[in-house]
């Protein structure tokens, strides 16, 4: 099957990239490299250095004609879409609608949009089901929302199908320490470098993390689904940051400190999302326990 994958030199772009070609299908990357690496870039692949907003990339998907598309490239960083939104929407909003009409004019049979949890905002309720409230906080989160309504007109007036898939807080090997990487990046980085990893507040609050080889099985389900989707990918397991280290402790067998700081403003205390119907309309589910993945993490970290 011909595949185009936008965002495919970044951290998640790039491992389902590879599955993609083990599985045996012609990939083309798509990717202006602002945060994406050529490193990451499977040697198999086409990679077209482009950004989704420029005309050069109608006429590539044009000349490409591929089947399906799955969309990862994205402005990702909460704080810098509050800083400026106008870039952030910009990146996210008008190139995922540049990206689309791209895919109805080249005949895209499906488009896999990567989500996120940041639609929902605060949870009003644990865990959050795709029928929760949509009240963002950021301009990140405002902007992945207008992109799923985008996705879902274009369906609507030109029978593009789609799967909208809501990541909840995913990890794994070749993901950023910097800047808005999360927290099991910054604690690998941490504890490869025997430095002190800092905890924010209590430690008690809680995430919902997922393995990016998890992430990437969602992406094949969906990929092999026909019709349309819009489902949460995650573990439905909340697991605090005071137990993460203790996990790190037990992967590395030495006990982990921690350099307690205050709490940040607007930190969510508590988040875990629902995905039951994940499981029921992708035939899907998440495979690798915390400490699988955080092994692995260590083990490909830099490689």
């Amino acid at each position: 099957m011909k595949i185009l994958v936008t965002g495919g030199a970044g951290f998640i772009g790039s491992h389902l990239v590879d599955r993609l070609v083990e599985n045996g299908h012609k990939v083309y990357v798509l990717d202006n490299l602002t945060t994406g690496s050529l490193n990451n870039i499977n040697k198999a692949v086409t990679f077209l250095e482009l950004d989704i907003n420029s005309k050069k990339t109608l006429n590539a998907i044009s000349s490409i004609r591929p089947e399906i598309v799955f969309h990862l490239a994205a402005q990702v960083s909460v704080q810098a879409s509050i800083e400026n939104p106008v870039f952030d929407g910009k990146t996210n909003i008008l190139g995922s609608v540049n990206l689309l009409k791209s895919c109805v004019n080249s005949g895209v049979r499906k488009t896999i949009f990567a989500s996120s949890a940041a639609v929902y905002g605060n949870p009003q309720y644990l865990p959050v089901n795709e029928k929760h409230p949509i009240t963002p906080l950021s301009f990140y989160g405002a902007s992945k929302y207008a992109s799923e309504n985008y996705i879902q007109v274009f369906h609507h007036l030109f029978k593009l199908n789609y799967a909208i898939l809501r990541y909840a807080n995913v990890y794994g090997p070749r993901q950023s320490a910097r800047g808005e990487g999360g927290v099991v990046a910054k604690f690998t980085e941490c504890i490869l470098n025997n430095k002190t990893p800092k905890v924010f507040g209590s430690g008690l609050q809680t995430r919902d993390f997922i393995y990016v080889e998890d992430i990437v099985s969602a992406n094949l389900a969906a990929l092999e689904k026909p019709g349309s989707q819009l489902v949460n990918v995650s573990t439905n397991s909340a697991t605090s940051i005071n137990h993460l280290l203790e996990i790190y402790g037990e992967v590395i067998n030495k006990k982990v400190n921690a350099c307690r700081l205050n709490a940040r403003t607007g930190d969510v205390m508590h988040s875990r999302l629902d995905n039951q119907l994940a499981k029921t309309a992708l035939n899907w589910q998440a495979d690798n326990s915390l400490f699988e993945g955080i092994s692995k993490t260590i083990q490909g970290w830099n490689r």
